[in-house]
């Protein structure tokens, strides 16, 4: 039962009444309903803006502005405003309140207490401008060591003996993370793939299905495998380069995919194979996983049905226990492991989850690299890491501490017009990314977008490539790992002993 209550807006929109020019285009392309036209002047309700911007980018006379709403609240040390917000909603639906696009707590972000050593003259540095660096990664599992056969007529013609496990190759260590189509738009899933194809990197379909559209980029695109199953069959299995068995994603560790009715239209629900307008809720856990034991047999499963053309990967969130859980992943036949941190982005999670369960991605990716590396396996499998990697700083420094790979999402929505306005669940974002509705989704150019990931990608690969010469290193597998060029600079020590690296000065 909903019970009314006049909560405080966040926002206000102001508007010039000098400036504008009343052509009503703020009303039509306001899709939360918070501008109207009385026929003498455009009416704002505040409390329906959610500071998307799409109004205020659009107006001819730039005569809207989006504005904090400064209403005094008494001031109270224990009840800040969010946590007022939070009741005042809750006790006026009594349900459990959603969000999306990451956990926007002001918790301390630890790549932020990391430097880069650079070097000087007893190491020096290497120009990328006039020297090579090579930023390409190899994808998979990875074998223990390469035999070589000689040749008994002549000794010097020398093979090969090994057989290399289904791999490939990747020319930057960038993953856009999963984001299905339902979560994102059909415009959004086809910009991102062309990108990520023209670029040789990889992205995630998320565990929504693969639609037909988007099995010609299957080359470049890793597909989930979710306890929901949402769209599984032998095409969606063997027409991607890699399958990964979703066990837990970032931003809601042991919980399920949540994907609102309102955004499973025909198209979803044709991709997904379930019914218009249903939610698609997947459960909590695999029921077919309850031990390593069963997650070895799926990965087995899976292999078998690609036929062991491509590799199996495993993606759990990060969690106190995530190096012995990666372990167990390990040996239980898997070629790559994917981590998530806790300030992973999502369409749709419980509030509760998203802000409060789970470790940083720092922590998860150095315990898990020196886990893997007391067991003897870290050569063996690719390590993916993601949950609030921002930029290519980021990037560098998650490498440093033992990840193969960077997967990003919330980077990618930024350069594509996203606002982080975290109403991505309500499936009416304005500049037609987290919608369905055909009006907004071709408010995205695919074109436009695909474009903009390139160059931000782009960029991001230079700066790999001048910290890697400012650091003297030239290949990308010589910095994974490599936390003698991280120092800290953080207010707990703790922390550095966890992540292993040493302090500045040291």
């Amino acid at each position: 039962m909903s019970i009314e209550h006049n909560i405080p807006n966040y926002f206000r929109v102001k508007i010039e009444s000098d400036h504008c020019k009343k052509c009503k285009r703020c009303v039509s392309h306001c899709s939360y309903g918070a501008l109207s036209f009385n026929n003498e002047k455009i009416i704002s309700d505040d409390s329906k803006c959610v500071a998307c911007n799409r109004c205020a980018s659009m107006c001819p006379g730039k005569a809207i502005k989006i504005v904090k709403d400064e209403s005094c609240l008494p001031p109270h040390g224990n009840y800040s405003r969010r946590i007022r917000n939070i009741i005042w909603a809750q006790s006026g639906t009594g349900g459990v309140l959603l969000s999306a696009t990451g956990n926007d707590r002001p918790i301390r972000n630890i790549f932020d207490d990391l430097l880069l050593d650079a070097c000087q003259v007893t190491n020096p540095s290497i120009d990328p401008l006039r020297e090579t660096i090579e930023t390409k990664v190899f994808f998979g599992r990875k074998p223990q060591k390469l035999d070589f056969t000689t040749d008994p007529i002549d000794p010097n013609k020398i093979s090969l003996k090994t057989e290399f496990l289904p791999h490939f190759e990747i020319d930057m260590p960038l993953m856009v993370g999963h984001m299905s189509l339902g979560s994102i738009s059909y415009n959004a899933c086809m910009a991102i793939y062309q990108a990520v194809n023209e670029l040789n990197i990889l992205a995630g379909s998320g565990e929504g299905g693969l639609h037909p559209d988007f099995y010609e980029y299957g080359k470049n695109i890793i597909t989930e495998v979710a306890s929901g199953r949402f769209g599984v069959d032998i095409k969606y299995l063997q027409n991607t380069v890699g399958l990964e068995i979703k066990i837990g994603q970032g931003a809601k560790p042991g919980h399920g995919g949540h994907l609102p009715g309102e955004k499973v239209n025909s198209m979803i629900s044709q991709t997904r194979m379930i019914p218009k307008g249903s939610d698609a809720l997947s459960p909590y856990p695999h029921h077919d996983i309850y031990s390593i034991e069963d997650l070895a047999q799926l990965i087995s499963a899976l292999k078998e049905a690609t036929r062991y053309k491509v590799p199996i990967g495993v993606k759990i969130a990060a969690v106190h226990n995530s190096a012995p859980i990666a372990v167990g992943i390990v040996r239980g036949g898997a070629d790559f492991i994917s981590i998530d941190g806790f300030r992973g982005g999502t369409g749709a999670a419980p509030r509760i989850i998203r802000d409060h369960a789970g470790i940083p991605i720092e922590l998860a990716i150095a315990s898990v690299d020196q886990r893997l590396r007391q067991e003897g396996l870290r050569d063996q499998v690719t390590l993916v890491a993601g949950g609030s990697i921002r930029y290519s700083a980021d990037l560098i420094k998650a490498i440093a501490l033992g990840a193969d790979v960077g997967m990003v999402g919330m980077p990618v929505l930024i350069a594509l017009g996203c606002r982080v306005c975290q109403q991505c669940f309500r499936g009416l974002c304005s500049w037609g990314i987290a919608t369905q509705k055909p009006y907004l989704v071709k408010r995205l150019d695919i074109d436009v977008a695909r474009n903009r990931i390139i160059n931000l990608f782009h960029a991001w690969n230079e700066e790999l490539k001048e910290i890697l010469g400012a650091m003297g290193i030239d290949s990308i597998e010589s910095l994974r790992s490599n936390r003698d060029r991280l120092r800290y600079i953080g207010p707990n020590p703790r922390i550095a002993d966890i992540l292993n690296v040493k302090h500045a000065g040291e």
